[in-house]
């Protein structure tokens, strides 16, 4: 029986070498693995029959079968190294670059002009000290009009033509309620610009769009004075426009007192760009604030009516009709 024992593990041995360097893949090669060395394998199936040898034989059966095992398990690593070294030439063949080869066009990307001038104004304000806020541009009344001093039978509400839902909530109609949210999660002293999407009901022509955008900005602090407020917005506009001749004329908004409208003379006329004021104190209070100690600033103005100035455009539709032949020239 040993003699019989002993020729079936060496003619296993010969054929599992010679199936192993036949194969061609590695799942190939993972298939004689399992084949020959598992659990269930052949090789495992021949030593079970040791259990019938007598304590002398055992010993020599044992030996050649760890020789076996040692021999294909060498010939399994050999041939997987040499099958993974063919797989990533393969790929290094099929992934080379002729680099003599014309590249594929592919056209430089612009800014859009609403993009670059948020882009500025913001650069201009957080060099001035001031943090960047966001909030929904679906709101409730409270925020978008209440909390700024304007409630409900409020004749300033007459000014806002606002997208009511029907959920009782609202489209923005200014950036000011992200003020109002800011105000509520901080402690002054506060600056703060808010840049963003707002919508009104109003009949889009060259000049007016129902969707448009605005960047305001707010400080709140002790001892602020409108003197503060005209020189912030005289720095700013400087480094939008250059150094214009700059006026201030008293206006009128619910949430500011006193208010101003903020004219720059452009190509020899006065040209409204802003609107701004001292935060009125009832705004103040409805976000815990003492008016007694802090005092604030704010001031707004829309994007689409830099854009329009600096880039010399004649209708804002033009910046929402995605026309390359438009879009290209900046």
């Amino acid at each position: 029986m040993t003699s019989n024992l002993e020729a079936q593990l060496l003619a296993l041995r010969q054929e599992g070498e010679k199936a192993i360097a036949a194969a061609e893949t590695l799942e190939r090669l993972e298939e004689l693995r399992v084949n020959y060395l598992g659990k269930k394998g052949e090789l495992g199936a021949l030593l079970r029959s040791m259990g019938q040898m007598s304590a002398e034989e055992r010993p020599k059966i044992g030996a050649i079968a760890n020789t076996v095992k040692e021999s294909l398990q060498i010939s399994l690593d050999q041939q997987r190294a040499a099958l993974e070294a063919a797989q990533i030439q393969a790929l290094l063949e099929a992934e080379t670059l002729d680099v003599t080869m014309p590249g594929i066009y592919s056209p430089q990307g612009r800014i859009h002009p609403l993009n670059g001038i948020i882009d500025r104004a913001l650069d201009i304000f957080v060099g001035m000290g001031y943090t960047v806020a966001q909030g929904p541009e679906m709101e409730t009344d409270y925020y978008n009009f209440e909390a700024l001093n304007t409630p409900p039978d409020h004749p300033a509400r007459d000014m806002q033509d606002t997208f009511y839902l029907p959920d009782g909530n609202l489209l923005r109609t200014h950036t000011s309620s992200v003020q109002i949210r800011y105000m509520e999660r901080e402690e002054p002293p506060i600056r703060v610009v808010a840049p963003g999407r707002v919508y009104r009901r109003d009949n889009v022509d060259a000049t007016h769009s129902a969707v448009f955008h605005q960047i305001e900005l707010l400080a709140i602090d002790e001892g602020l004075t409108f003197t503060d407020l005209k020189g912030t917005i005289k720095v700013f506009l400087q480094a939008i426009f250059g150094d214009l001749p700059i006026r201030f004329r008293a206006s009128y908004f619910p949430f500011t007192e006193p208010s101003a409208e903020v004219d720059l003379q452009w190509n020899g006329r006065w040209l409204e760009v802003m609107g701004c004021g001292m935060v009125d104190p009832n705004v103040l209070k409805s976000v815990g604030y003492d008016p007694e100690v802090y005092t604030g600033f704010a001031a707004g103005f829309g994007v689409e009516r830099f854009a329009m100035v600096l880039h010399q455009i004649d209708d804002i539709r033009r910046l929402y009709a995605s026309d390359l032949r438009f879009l290209q020239q900046f």
